[in-house]
Parts: C-alpha cells; structure tokens; sequence
C-alpha cells in the first residue's frame, strides 16, 4: 500500500511527519498542500481531512489527520521503525502520549499565539498582532521553561531521561522550529534562558540526520520573505 503524506513544510506538524518517515525509511509520496494558497480549504482536501489542516495521510484505504495519531499509527503500522519512537511497553508510551497532550494546550499554543501574530500571519495578509503575540510569547516561554525543568530529566538527553528520542521529541522541536522562520533577535530571546533546551534540540537534529536539515531547508527563505513583507507592512503604516 503506497502511504501518502499531504503537508506543507512551512507546518512544524507537517515537517515532524516527514521526518520520521525519512529516519525511518518509510516510502511515502509527499503531497504538497500550500497554505498560503488556501489549498487546505478546497472540497477535495476536505474529503481527506474534514479539519481542513495539515498533515494528513493515506494509506491505502485508510485516512488519517492529526499529527500525534499519525505518528502513532506510523510507529506501529511500519515494522521497520526502531522501537525508541514509540516504546513496545505500556507505561513509557503512556509517558510519551502524557507530553504529546502537554504539547498541544501548552508548547503548541505558545508558539502559534507568538510566531502567527508575530510573523506568519503577514503571509495571509493579516496585520501583526502585537498584543496577541505578546501573550503567546508568556506561555511559550513558560512551556520551554517547563522543558527544561521537568519533561528533560538526568537520566538521558532525551525527554523523560531517555537515551534516544521518541516521537514526542521528535514532535516539540519541530515546534520550536517554528521560531526559525521570524527574526533572529526574537529567536535568540526567547531561547537563550534554556540552554538544556537548545542542546536537546541539537540532539535531536542529530539523531534524525541528514532528514532534520533537509526538510527544514525552508525555513530560511520563508524567514526572508517574512522579513520583508513585515517592511512593507511597517512602511505601509508610516
């Protein structure tokens, strides 16, 4: 069955689905869905993913949305994919399904709420927010902040004191990716206080080479293009 991967790699959540796929040597094809263009909003993706976000797969007769359920479902549907992504016992995935949930109402909120308002919203065509960034920037920094005192423990230099990473690693630091794609400044601010944190991010940048750097590759010229249209908005304001 010939798996398929709908994404678009200005989404962390999308870049952590192809990822894994490539660390671990799963053929998929990747489908380009462009937000920018509103392509997750036609009738035709919506068959596929009703939520009208990405990612989403297909494999064969089955579809899936939602990040974590799909690398849920990916870790266990593909026997080739080493077991320190998804743990074999019940207890240490229930530990990483504990920091998936914390992601989503904690790290995952922080970050849109800053970044979006802050940046990505120009390439909508929607005005930065500086109050709504503001506030997503407390709870991302809070959430990192979290990271470093309790999800990141002694034993290992993987969350939850593990010696290699699982998907929940895998997950959160293509959220704090996200950071790349705004201005350095911002970047270096918000994680300059968290040194454990910026070290575990190379860690795992490591332990999924060379796929880590090549999916985001993008961040670059999505940072520059950002960068300018946040000129234009400034100029447009005077």
């Amino acid at each position: 069955m010939e798996l398929k991967v709908y994404s678009d790699r200005l989404s962390q959540p999308s870049r952590t689905i192809l990822i894994f796929c490539k660390a671990n040597g799963i053929e998929f094809e990747e489908v380009k869905i462009d937000l920018g263009k509103g392509q997750h909003l036609s009738a035709e993706y919506a068959a596929l993913n009703p939520m009208k976000q990405v990612p989403a797969i297909v494999h064969g007769d089955f579809k899936l949305f939602e990040s974590h359920a799909i690398l849920i479902y990916l870790a266990s549907a593909f026997p080739g994919v080493a077991h320190h992504w998804y743990p074999a016992d019940i207890r240490e995935r229930a530990k990483v399904h504990a920091v998936l949930d914390w992601h989503h109402t904690n790290l995952r909120r922080g970050s849109i709420g800053f970044i979006f308002n802050n940046t990505v919203c120009l390439a909508f065509g929607i005005p930065v927010n500086p109050v709504a960034a503001a506030k997503g920037e407390k709870l991302l920094s809070a959430s990192l902040a979290r990271i470093e005192s309790f999800w990141l423990q002694e034993d290992g230099p993987f969350l939850l004191g593990n010696a290699k990473p699982t998907i929940a690693d895998l997950a959160l630091v293509c959220e704090i990716m996200q950071l790349e794609a705004g201005d350095k400044d911002d970047r270096d601010r918000i994680l300059s206080p968290h040194k454990r944190v910026v070290k575990w991010m190379e860690d795992v940048k490591i332990a999924s080479a060379p796929h880590f750097e090549e999916v985001h590759a993008i961040m670059g010229p999505v940072r520059d293009k950002l960068k300018q249209l946040k000129i234009q908005a400034i100029e447009k304001s005077e």
